[in-house]
């Protein structure tokens, strides 16, 4: 039987509250949420925004959240008009009084605190479960040549990276929605599975075609290619 998509959720935020236990990192708590919530991608002046997808679409109904609202309610509105309570290192520490209102926004750029944020919160997740240490650090591209392991954060990123590493022509307007790719390294490289031993692991995020960000975290207890254990 399948398992609700919404219990998923809710396990997830339970899961990573426990993992923030004694954090007092407003970044990373704020990056947590993409593991249990939705998000709305929006692009503007050169940075990915991630913001809260339920959060913006109530304040677009009800005319609230000033210019992001309009931009949900009218897709033509210019992106240069929105304005958003983005968490930077400096502000990180206003999260914890407005967390559960889902009101802020993170930046996920290439180099950004806040995707940095994700990959420690990442790494906790994966050290949680699996009981081991794993390295993960945004990259540009993946040049590898011997390229051999990859897993999608989602559905959209599990499927480009099916398609490069099969050699599938990928379009400009898809690529354009690939937010960032990730290189995880196993601190024991034994823990891998037999041949791929000390190989890095290739993930990706990425949005829908209408800037949705969904993630499945899942995908990294069960995708990773560990060596059975006794």
């Amino acid at each position: 039987m399948p398992v609700p998509p919404l219990f998923l959720d809710q396990l997830a935020h339970a899961i990573a509250r426990a993992l923030l236990e004694g954090c007092e990192d407003g970044l990373r708590a704020r990056a947590a949420e993409l593991l249990f919530r939705e998000q709305r991608i929006l692009l503007q002046e050169g940075a990915v925004l991630a913001a809260d997808a339920e959060t913006v679409e109530m304040a677009a109904a009800t005319g609230g959240f000033g210019a992001l609202g309009r931009l949900v309610a009218e897709a033509q509105t210019p992106l240069k008009s929105v304005e958003l309570d983005v968490l930077s290192e400096e502000t990180a520490g206003t999260y914890w009084a407005r967390a559960e209102r889902y009101d802020t926004a993170i930046a996920l750029n290439f180099a950004a605190p806040g995707l940095d944020a994700l990959c420690r919160v990442l790494e906790s997740w994966v050290a949680r479960f699996l009981d081991v240490a794993v390295s993960i650090q945004p990259v540009q591209q993946i040049t590898d040549e011997k390229w051999v392991w990859h897993v999608g954060l989602d559905a959209e990123g599990s499927k480009l990276l099916n398609d490069l590493y099969q050699g599938v022509e990928v379009g400009a307007e898809r690529m354009e929605r690939l937010l960032s790719l990730f290189r995880l390294d196993f601190a024991e490289p034994s823990v891998m599975a037999a041949g791929l031993e000390g190989r890095p692991v290739y993930l990706a995020l990425a949005m829908t075609e209408d800037g949705r960000l969904k993630l499945k975290p899942q995908n990294l207890l069960v995708n990773l290619p560990l060596a059975e254990r006794a």
